[in-house]
């Protein structure tokens, strides 16, 4: 890979996005899920801070749209490290732009800078413009495939613990309910014994009432009984 020309991130920045601004050095597009194909550059001790806080998003080039900052700057570092040596796309996509404001069709534009980039270079064709385009895509395409892995692989690691977690907290929800259930059953049990707990305490208690009732007539009549023979032993044995 061909160390990049001064100012090709500049000159990439203002292929995607409106009023580019050169981005900060060696940023990739995001720590928690950056790929291995493009690697950030050592950051400087203290960086100084900016003057007011830079927008989330920015305009694409079309102007349709707005898209992350922090993955523009991740995909134009990356094209960056991967610009090829000599004239190719990115070259050919200056001399393109250079033709804004000319007031030229579109055709036209596209064969000017055409004809401008074979005086930059000597090219015959536009084969380089279609290989070097193709690279460009490939690497950008290599580049979504492993941050693509790097999403299923959080998915799976931040997600799926959730999941885990969500699945155990419901179970443990489902054993708590049952559990209220059996503890009402038993309760329920409870009250219904209780009741019939009431209902037996009055019924052995005139039960043992009656019995003791019984035992005392019982006793009193054998008390009674001796006594009166105690009385007419003393009476008629003297």
């Amino acid at each position: 890979m061909a160390d990049s020309e001064p100012g090709i991130g500049k000159k990439i920045l203002s292929f995607f996005i409106k009023d580019a601004e050169e981005p900060a050095a060696g940023q990739p597009g995001n720590a928690a899920t950056a790929t291995g194909t493009a690697q950030p550059a050592p950051k400087p001790s203290a960086p100084p801070a900016p003057s007011q806080p830079m927008p989330a998003t920015v305009t694409n080039a079309a102007g349709t749209g707005q898209v992350d900052r922090k993955f523009v700057e991740h995909f134009v570092n990356l094209l960056e490290k991967a610009n090829l040596p000599g004239p190719d796309y990115f070259e050919y996509k200056q001399a393109l732009q250079s033709m804004d404001g000319l007031g030229l069709g579109e055709e036209k534009q596209f064969q000017a800078a055409w004809a401008s980039f074979k005086a930059m270079g000597g090219a015959k064709n536009t084969d380089i413009l279609k290989t070097s385009a193709d690279q460009y895509l490939g690497i950008l395409g290599k580049d979504r495939d492993a941050f693509l892995k790097d999403v299923e692989k959080a998915v799976k690691d931040r997600v799926g613990a959730l999941q885990d977690e969500h699945k155990k907290l419901e179970d443990a929800n489902a054993a708590y309910a049952q559990q209220i259930i059996d503890l009402q059953k038993k309760i329920d049990d409870n009250k219904n014994r209780l009741g019939q707990i009431s209902g037996e305490v009055s019924e052995q208690t005139a039960k043992i009432n009656a019995n003791k009732d019984s035992f005392e007539v019982t006793y009193l009549s054998f008390v009674d009984q001796i006594k009166a023979d105690l009385a007419k032993i003393n009476q008629y044995l003297q």
